[in-house]
């Protein structure tokens, strides 16, 4: 199945392939979502299977909006398709852009729109095995230590978001 995601071409929104944007290079939207409980977020490890940064621990869920879809619907949408997640308040936190070469020739050139969610109670998650291995509970002191020991376990995008825009994501100021 083709995707067409919205990238900047000469200039201009275009619908390009995915796989296309990647290769390319090409600046293109985004999403991200992490799910806060307390002091902890909610991490998944990258299906084996995916085609980037396989078995790597990323944010809660990431992605690219439709052409014709908009970021919180996205965002909502990838929930669902990923952890199987539902009836979540999204509030938006900030727009980042980033570039990250995420292996094999491919590079994440995103303008991402960042969305933080604070569930009443712990969920029940049903994970998708295509998407998604793993998830865990992380406080950030706890993710700070493991990305220092074992920086090849995460993600790029990860490693920026922590590094460049932990307040404005996740809003605190300092790791619990």
């Amino acid at each position: 199945m083709t995707i067409m995601i919205p990238a900047w071409v000469d200039g201009r929104l275009t619908p390009v392939e995915k796989l296309d944007a990647h290769l390319r290079g090409l600046r293109h939207k985004a999403i991200s979502v992490f799910l806060l409980d307390g002091d902890k977020t909610l991490i998944q490890k990258r299906a084996a299977g995916k085609y980037h940064t396989p078995g790597l621990w990323a944010n809660t869920c990431c992605t690219h909006p439709g052409w014709d879809e908009t970021a919180e619907d996205c965002a909502r949408r990838r929930l669902i398709e990923e952890i199987g997640l539902t009836g979540i308040s999204l509030e938006f936190a900030d727009t980042v852009e980033y570039r990250a070469d995420v292996g094999g020739g491919l590079i994440e050139h995103e303008v991402v729109k960042i969305f933080r969610a604070r569930p009443v109670r712990r969920p029940v998650f049903d994970l998708n095995p295509d998407e998604v291995e793993a998830v865990r509970w992380v406080t950030l002191a706890e993710l700070d230590a493991e990305i220092e020991a074992t920086p090849d376990a995460f993600t790029p995008w990860l490693h920026i978001y922590m590094a460049q825009h932990r307040t404005s994501i996740l809003g605190v100021t300092e790791a619990a």
